[in-house]
């Protein structure tokens, strides 16, 4: 049966290490070496957590060194997708680790889902006769699981991850290799929640709090990406936009509160009618800007149709009992017809948007055609 690692707590990182620092004078040759490779470790994780913010990076550091010291027949970091309640292997090594890439386990399912669940470490040294074990994995992998080492990765009481290492030297297990092990674990969990950090933060910088698209700064870097791309490997693109019709009677009607969610529910609807490569943002004010990669003219009139055909039929705000109707003007431009770079592109599109604008509204104006029938 499994057996929990330190269930009443863990000694902190530095009085582990003045431990382990003290203890040197009395060990044999093989623990000072066994030590310093410990210190040597923790000095190259540290410095790979201190001077990268690419999670990627500093999680193969750990999970290399891990390897390195305890000498498993194969490891993996299985990390949690708490929307689905499942752990995905996001690293794994070993000749299984193709085929572990497409397996997920359930939260609570085999050892590392006990983990997972549990938030506590186990030590299993041999799995068939732990009832948690997971054949299906070993069934599926073409692999044979002696035993297993797994360990929480938890931040705030929350398991983020789970560590588990296969079929290591049982035998060589002492507390200290515990101890170890649960700081490199530490390590990691760090990495994970820094990066997630930085990771919120960069969303906030591009994206619009109001529709929750992306933001004009961000369109502009996302298009000159786009040239780029697209003159490298001679595609085109092409750019919607798109400006409500009579929208400033809506926030003088019912104010910019109704007005803020109209917008939102709008950014909503043209963000769920476009393709999972294509981009939304919000331009400003009642602005939108659709950017459509490696899509031509006629393409881009059909989206544009569809969104304008969608606008149309639609009633908005219907929880707040207004069910109001909008609609909109809309200019198309496409690259490299129309435009050679970002800001021209925009302002070729601006001007067709402007051209529908000026006349009948409700209607869609593309580049070098001029206006619908």
């Amino acid at each position: 049966m499994g057996i929990p690692l330190f269930p009443h707590g863990r000694s902190q990182f530095g009085s582990y290490l003045n431990s382990m620092l003290n203890s040197t004078s009395e060990a044999t040759a093989t623990d000072r070496k066994r030590q310093m490779e410990e210190i040597s470790i923790f000095h190259d994780v540290a410095k790979a957590l201190t001077s990268s913010l690419n999670l990627d990076s500093i999680l193969q550091t750990i999970m290399e060194k891990m390897a390195v010291f305890f000498r498993p027949d194969t490891w993996s970091l299985l990390m949690v997708d708490e929307q689905k309640d499942e752990l995905y292997f996001a690293i794994a090594v070993g000749d299984a680790a193709d085929a572990l890439k497409s397996i997920r386990l359930k939260v609570g399912e085999g050892i590392a889902g006990w983990v997972a669940k549990h938030g506590e470490s186990l030590l299993v040294p041999d799995v068939y006769n732990d009832p948690r074990f997971a054949k299906r994995i070993d069934e599926m992998t073409k692999w044979q699981t002696r035993s297993i080492i797994c360990v929480p990765l938890k931040s705030k009481h929350r398991v983020l991850g789970v560590i588990q290492l296969i079929n290591c030297a049982m035998e060589s297990f002492s507390d200290n290799e515990m101890f170890f092990l649960h700081a490199l674990c530490d390590y990691a969990a760090i990495a994970i929640e820094n990066a997630r950090a930085v990771e919120k933060i960069q969303e906030l910088t591009i994206t619009d709090d109001c529709t929750g698209l992306y933001n004009a700064r961000h369109l502009y870097k996302t298009l000159e990406a786009e040239v780029y791309r697209s003159h490298r490997f001679n595609y085109e693109f092409s750019v919607i936009f798109i400006d409500l019709d009579h929208f400033k009677s809506v926030n003088d009607t019912h104010g910019h509160l109704v007005g803020s969610k109209l917008l939102n529910e709008i950014g909503f609807m043209i963000k769920s009618h476009l393709r999972l490569i294509d981009y939304a943002f919000r331009y400003g004010g009642d602005e939108f800007v659709v950017l459509l990669p490696q899509t031509g003219k006629e393409s881009a009139l059909v989206v544009a149709r569809r969104l304008r055909d969608v606008m149309r039929n639609a009633q908005f705000l219907d929880e707040e009992g207004l069910n109001l109707t909008c609609r909109a003007s809309m200019g198309v431009a496409t690259y490299p017809e129309d435009a050679k770079s970002a800001h021209e592109i925009i302002r070729q599109a601006d001007e067709m948007m402007y051209m529908v604008k000026n006349s009948t509204r409700d209607n869609i104006a593309v580049a070098q055609q001029g206006m619908l029938q």
